[in-house]
């Protein structure tokens, strides 16, 4: 597996470490955490758990089911870095009530998605090498 999707799925995994201990502060300690604690949580188990990991799988196992190689690993690349940039950037706009890192983030969390998507369905095509 590239170094990169396992680092997907680590990433995804403290991601929902993190999630769950913020929704736990935020129970046992009102208040302790600054900003828009629920939003906060939210986008971690989901771009962040989910999504990480999903990516991480994906780029793993998705093209193999077509038979081919991954499409572009410099997409791929591109993705991780714009999907660990953006959600640590609406991470760090909820807590600041700063809307513009916020808007920032997302973009770079959509075009990651975007990337992803592209990068799937030019790996797994319509006829494999293994369909005759």
């Amino acid at each position: 597996m590239h170094r990169r999707n396992r680092l997907f799925i680590a990433i995804g995994l403290l991601y929902g470490l993190l999630g769950g201990l913020v929704a736990l502060t935020h129970l046992l300690f009102p208040g302790a955490i600054p900003g828009n604690v629920p939003r906060i949580h939210a986008h971690m188990m989901l771009l962040g758990f989910v999504l990480m990991t999903i990516y991480g799988v994906g780029l793993h196992l998705v093209p193999r089911f077509g038979g081919y190689p991954l499409r572009s690993e410099r997409l791929a690349n591109a993705q991780f870095w714009l999907a660990n940039a953006g959600l640590p950037l609406m991470i760090a706009g909820w807590l600041a009530w700063l809307n513009p890192l916020v808007t920032l983030g997302a973009i770079a969390n959509v075009a990651a998605i975007a990337l992803f998507a592209y990068n799937m369905i030019a790996s797994v095509r319509l006829k494999g090498p293994l369909d005759r």
